[in-house]
């Protein structure tokens, strides 16, 4: 049997102690974002699990998405990035 290699580590540990694998993330094809994927690949990204421009050609994001999401969970938190929300947040 082959096992493929990825580049990078299979599994970081979060600031709250739980372990996040590339399992968590959301599948390649998602087109809905909801609050937990956003926060999915938000985390990955932070923790070093997965780069940004992995992040971007893995589920089609632009540079500006991606930012904006890292921005908001960074100022207010993983609730900004609920759509309902938005308006609540924005600067």
């Amino acid at each position: 049997m082959y096992i493929r290699r990825i580049p990078g580590p299979t599994s970081v540990t979060l600031a709250d102690g739980r372990r996040m694998t590339r399992a968590d993330l959301p599948p390649p094809e998602t087109r809905r974002w909801v609050a937990s994927r956003k926060a999915a690949v938000v985390q990955a990204v932070e923790s070093g699990l997965i780069s940004a421009e992995e992040a971007q050609s893995r589920w089609d994001l632009s540079e500006e998405e991606l930012e904006g999401w890292r921005a908001a969970a960074a100022r207010h938190g993983i609730g900004a990035l609920k759509a309902t929300a938005l308006q609540r947040y924005r600067s």
